[in-house]
C-alpha cells in the first residue's frame, strides 16, 4: 500500500507487551485521508497504548506502521509532531503561569539573537487563532482559561506544527454540549483531504455527529471496524464487552411508604441555588438534570457544607441538621463524591488501603494517635472483594488504577464510613461503557440496601437509565421533577430550559402541557 491507496497511516499485526501484561496482540488497522476514525473500547482496551506507538511515546516489538506510504519511524513524541503526527492527551499539559501564545510556541519561540522576539511571537500566534477560527486572548495566563478553552489551546498547539494527523484522546470529557459542537466545528474545518482525525472517545452517542468509521478494541486486538452511522450505540457496546448489554431498562418506582431520608426546603446561596427544595426516599436513585451552568454541582456542594448556604432548611432523618463543612456531613453520614474523583476524591499516591479508610480514618482506624493497620488491611480486602475492584493488591496506588476503579475506591472510601446518603457527582465521568454498567449495578444494588442517593449527570440516557424520579434544574431552580420510568429526553431537555418557571414542589410533577 501507498499513500496513493488514500491510506495517511497503517498499522499491520502491532503488537506491544509490558511487564506481565500484553498491551496489543497483533492489531491492524487504517487511517484514511480526509476522514475523522473514532477509536473505542473499554479503559485497558489497548486504545491509548495504541497512539502512543503512533505518537513515538513506546516503540512497537512487531508488526509494521507506515505513515503516508512510507515507514513510520519516530523516536518520541517531538519527533512525531515534527513529522506530522499530533496527539492530545486527555490529561492536558498546559502550563497555567504562561501565556496562550507561550503555551502554543514553548520551545520554538522566534528570537532575534539570544533575545525572545515578542512581537514576532505574538503575530505567529494571532495568525494561527485565526486561521484555526480559535476565540482565545494570545496574551491571556493559561491560568484563566475554563477547560474547553484549554482544550483549544492544546489543538492549536498541536496545529501549530502543520500536523496532517491530529489524535484526541477523550477530547470531550469534560465539556458541555455548546463546546463539544464547537470542538467537532474545528475539525470538520482541519479535516481535509490532505489530513485525518483519530478520535477517542467513550461518548458513545457523539460518534454519529463527528466520525466516518468506528474501529472497536478489545482486550489489546481491534475486533471490528464499523460505518459510524447506521450502527447503534448496543451493537457497539456489545462489540467492546463482548456481551450483550441492555442498555434500555428503566428502574420501577419507589414504594410509596418508603421513609424520607433527606428533606430539604428552600435552599439558597450566594451565587447559584435560588428556593430549592426536594424530598429524598430511602432505596431511591433521584437524579439531578440540567444544562451546564444549572446549579447541580452547587446543589451537591451546599449539602455537605462546601459551599455556604444563605437561606433554606436540610433535615435527616425528620430532624434538623446544620451543615458547615463536608467533615460535619460526614458525621451526619452523607458521603460526597466529587466529579474530580482525582482532585477531590482520592489520594492518588497512597495505596487502596489508605484511601478506602480514609473516610473512618479517626473513628476506626487509629488508637492513641496510631494507625490501625491490620484493621485498615482487613477492611480494604473486604471492599475490593465486595465491590469486585480490579488491582494487583490493596497497596496499588489509587493514581495506577483504572478510572472505573478508582470510582469503585471513592465509593468503598464512604462505604465505609456507613453513609445513608450518598451524594454521586458526574458517577461514570471519563469511564468506559463495561466499567459503567459495573457501577450502575453497584449504585442500584446501594439502593436495593435502602441507601438514598442523590446522583447528578449530564448524560441523559444515564439519568434516565439510573433514575427513580428526575428532578431538572435551570438556572438555579428546579423546573420539574419526572418519574424517572416515563420520562424521554426531550421532556429533559425541555424543562433544562425553563428559565423563568417557578421552583417545583418536592413532590411535583410537571404536566404534559409543561413538557411539551
Amino acid at each position: 500500500m501507498t499513500a496513493s491507496d488514500g491510506l495517511i497511516i497503517e498499522a499491520r499485526h502491532v503488537s506491544k507487551t509490558f511487564p506481565g501484561v500484553k498491551a496489543l496482540d497483533d492489531v491492524s488497522f487504517d487511517l484514511r485521508y480526509g476522514e475523522v476514525l473514532a477509536l473505542v473500547g473499554e479503559n485497558g482496551a489497548g486504545k491509548s497504548t495504541l497512539m502512543k506507538l503512533l505518537s513515538g511515546v513506546y516503540p512497537w516489538e512487531s508488526g509494521e506502521l507506515r505513515f503516508e506510504g512510507r515507514p513510520l519511524v519516530v523516536r518520541n513524541e517531538a519527533d512525531a509532531m515534527r513529522q506530522g503526527i499530533s496527539i492530545i492527551h486527555q490529561e492536558l499539559s498546559v502550563i497555567p503561569d504562561l501565556t496562550v501564545e507561550q503555551n502554543i510556541y514553548i520551545g520554538r519561540e522566534p528570537r532575534r539573537g539570544p533575545f525572545l522576539a515578542k512581537d514576532a511571537l505574538h503575530r505567529d500566534a494571532v495568525a494561527l487563532l485565526k486561521r484555526l477560527g480559535i476565540q482565545l486572548n494570545p496574551r491571556a495566563l493559561a491560568s484563566s482559561l475554563s477547560v474547553a478553552q484549554r482544550q483549544m489551546l492544546e489543538i492549536a498547539k498541536a496545529l501549530s506544527f502543520d500536523s496532517r494527523v491530529l489524535i484526541m484522546d477523550e477530547p470531550t470529557a469534560a465539556l458541555n454540549d455548546a463546546e463539544v459542537a464547537a470542538l467537532h466545528e474545528l475539525i470538520r474545518r482541519f479535516v481535509k483531504p490532505t489530513t485525518a482525525v483519530i478520535y477517542i472517545s467513550h461518548r458513545i452517542e457523539e460518534l454519529g455527529d463527528i466520525a466516518d468509521r468506528i474501529t472497536v478494541m478489545r482486550d489489546g486486538q481491534a475486533v471490528a471496524t464499523t460505518p459510524a452511522r447506521g450502527t447503534s450505540r448496543s451493537e457497539l457496546v456489545s462489540l467492546m464487552v463482548g456481551r450483550k448489554i441492555d442498555t434500555s431498562r428503566r428502574p420501577a418506582p419507589v414504594a410509596a411508604d418508603a421513609p424520607v431520608v433527606l428533606s430539604v426546603r428552600g435552599l439558597s446561596t450566594r451565587d447559584r441555588l435560588d428556593n430549592i427544595g426536594f424530598d429524598l426516599h430511602a432505596g431511591e436513585i433521584l437524579g439531578f438534570a440540567g444544562l451546564m451552568g444549572a446549579g447541580r454541582t452547587e446543589l451537591g456542594r451546599a449539602l455537605v457544607g462546601a459551599d455556604p448556604i444563605t437561606a433554606g432548611t436540610i433535615e435527616l432523618r425528620g430532624e434538623p441538621v446544620r451543615i458547615t463543612s463536608p467533615a460535619v456531613a460526614a458525621r451526619h453520614r452523607i458521603g460526597y463524591l466529587s466529579e474530580d474523583r482525582k482532585g477531590l476524591g482520592l489520594l492518588l499516591g497512597q495505596p487502596v488501603t489508605h484511601n478506602v479508610a480514609l473516610s473512618a480514618m479517626q473513628e476506626r482506624f487509629s488508637r492513641n494517635g496510631f494507625m490501625r493497620d491490620a484493621a485498615m488491611r482487613s477492611q480494604a480486602r473486604n471492599q475490593v472483594g465486595l465491590l469486585r475492584i480490579k488491582t494487583p493488591s490493596i497497596g496499588q496506588q489509587a493514581k495506577n488504577l483504572s478510572g472505573g476503579n478508582q470510582q469503585k475506591v471513592v465509593i468503598a472510601k464512604w462505604l465505609t464510613k456507613e453513609c445513608d446518603v450518598l451524594i454521586f457527582d458526574e458517577p461514570t465521568r471519563g469511564i468506559d461503557v463495561g466499567a459503567k454498567e459495573e457501577i450502575y449495578a453497584l449504585l442500584e444494588d446501594l439502593a436495593g440496601q435502602g441507601k438514598a442517593i442523590l446522583m447528578i449527570s449530564s448524560e441523559l440516557p444515564e439519568v434516565l437509565r439510573m433514575s427513580h424520579r428526575i428532578a431538572v434544574m435551570c438556572e438555579g431552580r428546579i423546573t420539574g421533577v419526572l418519574p424517572g420510568a416515563g420520562a424521554t429526553q426531550e421532556e429533559l431537555l425541555h424543562l433544562a430550559t425553563l428559565r423563568n418557571r417557578g421552583v417545583a414542589q418536592p413532590t411535583e410533577t410537571p404536566t404534559k402541557a409543561d413538557v411539551k
